[in-house]
């Protein structure tokens, strides 16, 4: 019984350490992108960047799977994402920030139709600005 324990222990640490650090990664790369991009928020580079960290992600990668989405699907919910929530709060930016968490990507491409408000306010209040 011990020993299962134990094994049980180890494996939970494991999973921790590599949670937090595919978050710290994650955050890490989104902070770099809104710093390098804050003067120029149109760069189409920042779409393809994005999509290369999102398709990097074993999380993420699912959800662009599951969805079949692309690099335009990414530029289009983008574009939404500024008409509305064109500002930062510390290290956080909506057009960027939303598509490096697995719920707030989730919805975006679930509601890839939806109108640039509703969704940039559906964001706004998942980061809790």
């Amino acid at each position: 019984m011990n020993i299962f324990l134990d094994i049980f222990l180890v494996a939970l640490v494991i999973y921790f350490i590599f949670a937090i650090s595919r978050t710290m990664r994650l955050s890490k790369k989104s902070v770099s992108l809104i710093e390098k991009y804050e003067n120029d928020k149109f760069n189409p580079q920042l779409i393809d960047e994005i999509f290369a960290a999102i398709s990097d992600d074993v999380l993420l990668k699912r959800i662009l799977k599951r969805h079949n989405a692309t690099r335009r699907d990414i530029s289009k919910l983008h574009a939404k994402l500024m008409k509305w929530g064109d500002f930062r709060k510390y290290n956080r930016y909506v057009p960027i920030t939303s598509f490096f968490n697995v719920t707030a990507l989730e919805y975006l491409l679930e509601h890839r139709n939806d109108d640039a408000k509703s969704l940039t306010e559906k964001m706004m209040n998942h980061f809790h600005f």
